[in-house]
């Protein structure tokens, strides 16, 4: 163990080891990578840093405790998931700070948002993992056909850094509860909550290999755990770009993939929306954890009717708004997670101007000294066109492009525009165009007089570049087991092939 120190007060203690076959352990080469709090690019920890040997002795691990954790029974393996939400639950005030301190996200939303749902996830998928129920197929007079759901065997996961401690249970909730063992590696920049879930895993009893879990660079760990032959699926929330390299990884053994990948959402203001919950529905959509969510409102699509209206007081609430260290509990917007990535999106500033874009508020960092050595970005609204680089390509941070639309047809136009197709919404009080647009826009996900709303039971995924596959609820299961078709001869006599 080593000791972090928090500035809100005595030094955590941070689990730096890989988690390896039910136990805590040092890296095969040696390597360390420091982990930052983005708040002022202070060094948080040094953990150690997964290869080649550590994926394989991971995998090895998995592989061993998978046939008795496939026997187990599926109401136990619930148990124990149920057993995890407690724990994770007991600890909330650790994780709480823990998850502050290393990813940016304000205290406030990791105390009522992240950790909460996280535990909610674990418990859905404990409370399900006896419920998987296979089918009867009407076949020939004299057969019984039935289909049953299996579990892959290994799974490996692959988490990213905006949301890390709730995207550790959207992965290990299904994978587990349907019987796989896991090899999960979190981004090399957010691992401490993922370290701390295997503490937690390893608390309560989950059997050693079961949970694998190993910090480590995509270009490296990511990539040798994508084309491992003893892994039977790969499960992956990241970028396009990313995604893309996981498919040719995984062709080697063709692994079953799943994929949730980038997003460019729009948030489709009509002229009878109930601008009062539009405002603040679209500010969250696109500020809360600094924008860094896939499923964000980036795009905000306001009908030339009540454009000037909304922006007037959409910009006094994206000024109002609390920017400043994650672990007060007045922020409301902390820094983004990395200084690489605060340079990517501010870099979208200069792309818009460049192309003709109008810089309503914000696209500079803080002016308060305070934050200065940190991470941070302000509020940026953008005027621009549909075409526009800005409004095409996901920038992923604290940043909204605004475009003016005259009727339905255009809306709907400039909605599916992108490459991408992870989630958008809309705000009307006219239910019919509310079905009509749910019907029409090529997204996975649609919300009506709100946005960016999840729920462990309703799937979450993509179409188009935003990937393949679906987390939470029963999809989630579906998308961890094989379909098994068992034929059964009744009276187990042959019919003749041959007529005499």
């Amino acid at each position: 163990m080593s000791t972090a120190t928090s500035p809100a007060g005595p030094g955590l203690q941070i689990e730096t080891r890989l988690f390896i076959g039910g136990e805590f352990v040092d890296a095969a080469q040696g390597g360390r990578i420091v982990v930052t709090n983005p708040h002022d690019n202070s060094t948080l920890a040094e953990v150690a840093e997964a290869t080649a040997p550590d994926i394989d002795r991971a995998v090895a691990a998995a592989r061993q405790a998978f046939p008795a954790w496939k026997k187990t029974a599926a109401a136990d393996r619930g148990r124990l998931l149920l057993k995890l939400a407690d724990a994770i639950e007991a600890d909330a005030g650790y994780l709480e700070q823990l998850e502050a301190l290393d990813t940016g996200h304000p205290i406030r939303d990791v105390r009522n948002l992240d950790v909460p749902r996280t535990a909610a996830a674990f418990r859905y998928f404990g409370g399900i993992a006896d419920k998987v129920e296979g089918r009867i197929i009407p076949v020939d007079a004299g057969f019984l056909n039935y289909v049953k759901r299996e579990p892959i065997g290994v799974v490996g996961a692959i988490v990213p850094w905006n949301f890390p401690l709730l995207f550790c249970s959207w992965k290990m909730g299904p994978a587990l509860a349907a019987g796989n063992t896991m090899v999960m590696k979190p981004a090399e920049i957010t691992p401490l909550s993922a370290l701390r879930m295997a503490a937690l895993a390893a608390r309560v009893g989950f059997p050693p290999g079961v949970v694998n879990i190993l910090p480590g660079y995509g270009h490296v760990a990511g990539q040798y755990l994508a084309e491992h032959r003893g892994v039977g699926k790969i499960a992956f929330t990241g970028s396009t770009a990313v995604g893309r390299k996981i498919v040719q990884a995984s062709a080697g053994n063709l692994k079953r993939v799943q994929l949730e990948l980038g997003g460019k959402g729009a948030n489709i203001v009509f002229d009878d929306a109930p601008i009062e919950a539009a405002v603040n529905g679209s500010a969250f959509a696109i500020f809360h954890n600094q924008g860094q969510a896939c499923i964000a409102g980036s795009r905000l699509l306001l009908h030339e009717a009540i454009a000037d209206q909304f922006l007037d007081r959409f910009l006094a609430l994206a000024r109002s708004i609390t920017v400043g260290n994650p672990l007060d509990p007045a922020t409301e917007m902390g820094p983004l997670t990395s200084a690489g990535h605060r340079d990517r999106v501010l870099s979208y500033v200069e792309v818009a101007k460049e192309q003709g874009g109008r810089i309503l508020i914000g696209g500079t960092p803080p002016s308060d000294p305070a934050l200065r050595e940190g991470c941070y970005v302000e509020p940026t609204v953008v005027e621009a066109r549909s075409a526009d680089r800005v409004c095409q390509e996901e920038v992923f941070g604290p940043f909204v492009t605004v475009t003016r639309f005259k009727d339905e047809a255009e809306a709907l136009e400039i909605a599916n525009s992108t490459i991408y197709g992870l989630g958008g919404g809309l705000w009307t009080k006219s239910l019919t165009r509310a079905h009509r647009f749910a019907d029409e826009m090529h997204t996975g996900m649609v919300w009506i007089n709100s946005y960016k709303r999840v729920h462990p039971g309703s799937p979450f995924g993509g179409v188009g570049e935003s990937g393949y596959g679906r987390e939470m609820g029963f999809d989630a299961m579906h998308e961890y087991t094989d379909s098994k078709s068992v034929w059964i001869n009744v009276d187990a006599t042959i019919p003749p092939f041959y007529k005499r």
